[in-house]
């Protein structure tokens, strides 16, 4: 069954983004049985036949989450100023698999539509990734579910004031103390912490130049517009 008709296994706040803004479209052909090209970790073609776990987990992936677009809204601050801005996703999968070396497979997709120098993976073992070379997958979410579920979370906060990553810092012991992780939304390389008054993001670079170093954005509530005091 297609995501977008049995939502319940997201997060309230999940299913209110695809409620909102989800939808379905998609190329008239079916891209689990177009031809894919299929490559080794060094970039050299593979004349082999299409392994059939390869094709199941691609009609697997075409049933549940074929076409799906949504939405999602993000917040930053750039030379003191607070900008919003809205980014598509699109689940539709490329024609380009590699074998890992670990087990398995990953094949491109068109994930979030944005200019960046990566391209979107994802892998037979249900994790979401990029590549910003050839033929490594560096991990992103742990499913796609949890990427779903953080681009709730950055949607939600897209109404929230931006602040800069070093004044975690300086936040009260209490203001940490009520940061709760969402493990829905987290993973090894994406961690999300959230309170009534503060988010965090913790997340690692896609990039295989040395280690990934971890990018850290911090997000507070906006505090509520005072009541105008009744005149007379």
């Amino acid at each position: 069954m297609h995501l977008l008709e049995d939502l319940g296994s997201l997060s309230l706040r999940a299913q209110n983004l695809l409620r909102r803004t989800g939808r379905r479209e998609g190329p008239d052909s079916d891209p689990a049985l177009e031809p894919v090209r299929l490559h080794d970790r060094d970039g050299g073609r593979l004349s082999a036949p299409l392994p059939p776990e390869l094709v199941a987990w691609r009609e697997g992936f075409l049933r549940r989450y074929g076409g799906l677009r949504y939405t999602v809204r993000s917040s930053f601050t750039a030379n003191g100023k607070r900008y919003e801005h809205a980014r598509d996703c699109a689940f539709d999968l490329g024609d380009l698999a590699w074998a890992d070396p670990d087990g398995g497979w990953f094949s491109d997709w068109c994930g979030e539509i944005v200019s960046a120098p990566i391209r979107f993976l994802v892998h037979t073992d249900g994790r979401v990734g990029g590549m910003d070379g050839w033929g490594v997958f560096l991990e992103m979410a742990p499913t796609i579910p949890a990427f779903i579920e953080s681009h709730a979370l950055t949607d939600m906060v897209a109404s929230w004031e931006p602040l800069p990553a070093g004044e975690l810092r300086g936040l009260p012991a209490d203001a940490l103390e009520d940061l709760a992780d969402v493990p829905e939304a987290s993973g090894p390389t994406c961690r999300w912490r959230l309170s009534e008054d503060y988010a965090v993001c913790q997340a690692q670079m896609v990039t295989s130049k040395g280690d990934r170093p971890w990018l850290t954005e911090l997000y507070a509530r906006p505090s509520p517009a005072p009541r105008a005091m009744p005149s007379g």
